[in-house]
């Protein structure tokens, strides 16, 4: 053979060789990742070939399913939808899956390794294959509460409760909201309505999961965490003993005063009567006077700068570190850079009512298999103590006072102890915006247990400047969610 022929014999030997190697590359190596690839239609058939597992709330599906013409078999229904949607997320033949959709989907859909055995078994037998449910912790009359509460204000804003002994998530509300059952299929229909909700075309942003992922200024709520600092650092021990405050006082480094809302009795007042009128020059003096260190110290006991997993992740709430000393005063009264989740700040009420204990909040208590036989257990797990339990029950005393005698009346519930801030945040450059109304709360029954902890924070734009308060637009929402929850248990 002449060198020519030679040259080309070898280099048609490699090009077969290379197929050789590439075809078993694709065939061997890269064949499961091709074959769970998402824009493998293959896959999405088969992901739909069957019914999804549902999300129980009290004993109840939550979700269902439908079955199509097309080629995906099955799709996803919701009940009562909008109300539920930041708890289940949405899942959907076009746009994937959201929230416990997306993190239990393994379960849901009955593709999970722990359930590898029973869909073998279920091969030989020739039974359809099902999926597993994921049994929540949330109460769904809390649940029903917080959302219409919600509702009727007409604006936006997320409501959450909590079971202070346990961190179990019993409601987690976001209005506005929308219906995951509109969105779940592949029609026009579907894209339509996935169009309508984003934020580009509705300003409402009916997506956002307001209860979890957005922070707002915390206003005069976060005071009681600044309440919690003054008695953990020993600045006072007795809330009825008179602070060092002078009126009006002049935040270190500069020449402006403090200012509080309306002629109210904040001069050397204690720090009952602080909480019960909402001092801010109090509250302020007492964070200047702590330091931004000691501030932040108690901030992060209470899940501040880190976030939460519920699973769902929830947005870091924010309390600033390198601040100066007027800066720290007007953080520590919940403006400047502090902001929170509803989350955060439910947590916030749920370790005073616990008696100093801050239990990890979760909403998911157990994964299922088909059969509802248990494969996963959450245990409540402790997430700090932000109190000894002797400074909890003298702020839980201040709370108190602040329901039965000061700007929380609307909160109050007959025969039952109840413990609340309100709070009114600044919003907007300048406070040009309407300010956000807060209200965070807890119950108390006669055995002194608590069986429930909430936080509700209101957005209303087209509401009179002059009549929004935490008193007026959430605590009515809070005591309907607390009423819920003890009427539930009885």
């Amino acid at each position: 053979m002449n060198k020519p022929l030679r040259r080309i014999a070898i280099f048609c030997g490699l090009l077969i060789l290379t197929l050789l190697i590439r075809d078993n590359w694709l065939q061997y190596v890269k064949a499961d990742d091709l074959k769970n690839d998402e824009h493998n239609r293959r896959v999405a058939i088969a992901r739909y070939a069957s019914p999804r597992g549902d999300i129980i709330v009290d004993g109840k599906a939550i979700t269902g399913h439908a079955t199509t013409d097309g080629d995906f078999k099955y799709k996803r229904t919701y009940k009562d939808g909008a109300m539920w949607a930041p708890v289940t997320g949405y899942v959907s033949q076009v746009y994937g899956a959201t929230q416990l959709e997306a993190i239990d989907d393994g379960i849901l859909t009955g593709n999970d390794d722990r359930l590898f055995f029973r869909n073998t078994l279920d091969m030989i037998t020739g039974k359809q294959k099902e999926g597993g449910n994921v049994v929540t912790t949330l109460n769904a009359a809390a649940q029903r509460a917080a959302y219409n509460g919600l509702k009727a204000q007409g604006g936006k804003g997320a409501v959450v409760a909590l079971e202070p002994s346990t961190g179990k998530i019993l409601a987690l509300a976001s209005f506005p909201s929308y219906d995951p059952s509109t969105i779940a299929g592949d029609g026009a229909s579907d894209g339509e309505a996935w169009q309508k909700l984003q934020k580009k075309n509705n300003p409402a942003d009916p997506m956002l999961n307001r209860a979890l992922r957005e922070v707002y200024p915390p206003g005069s709520t976060f005071k009681v965490v600044t309440a919690a600092a003054a008695l953990e650092h020993g600045k006072y021990t007795d809330a009825d003993a008179k602070t060092d405050t002078p009126l009006p006082w002049i935040m270190p480094g500069t020449t402006t005063p403090l200012k509080n809302e309306g002629n109210i009795p904040c001069e050397d007042a204690t720090l009952r009567v602080a909480l019960q009128y909402s001092c801010n020059t109090v509250f302020g003096k007492i964070g200047a006077d702590l330091g931004n260190e000691k501030m932040l110290e108690t901030a992060k006991k209470f899940g501040f700068t880190e976030e939460q997993f519920t699973p769902v992740r929830s947005s870091a709430s924010v309390f600033s570190d390198d601040m100066n000393d007027s800066q720290t005063a007007l953080s520590s009264i919940g403006q400047f850079n502090t902001a929170a989740t509803p989350l955060q700040m439910a947590m916030v009420a749920s370790a005073v009512a616990n008696n100093g204990t801050l239990m990890k909040p979760y909403m998911v208590d157990e994964l299922q298999a088909p059969n509802l036989d248990t494969i996963e257990k959450t245990d409540p797990e402790e997430y700090s103590k932000p109190l000894s339990a002797e400074n909890a029950q003298i702020l839980q005393s201040m709370m108190e006072t602040v329901v039965k005698d000061g700007t929380g009346k609307n909160a109050q519930i007959p025969g039952v102890t109840v413990g609340g801030k309100t709070g009114t945040a600044q919003h907007g450059v300048e406070n040009s915006e309407n300010p956000y109304a807060w209200f965070i709360s807890y119950a108390k029954q006669s055995d002194n247990s608590s069986p429930v902890a909430v936080a509700v924070v209101v957005e209303d734009e087209n509401a009179n400047r002059d009549d929004i308060s935490g008193g007026g637009l959430a605590a009515p929402i809070a005591k309907s969610v607390m009423e819920a929850v003890i009427k539930s248990k009885k």
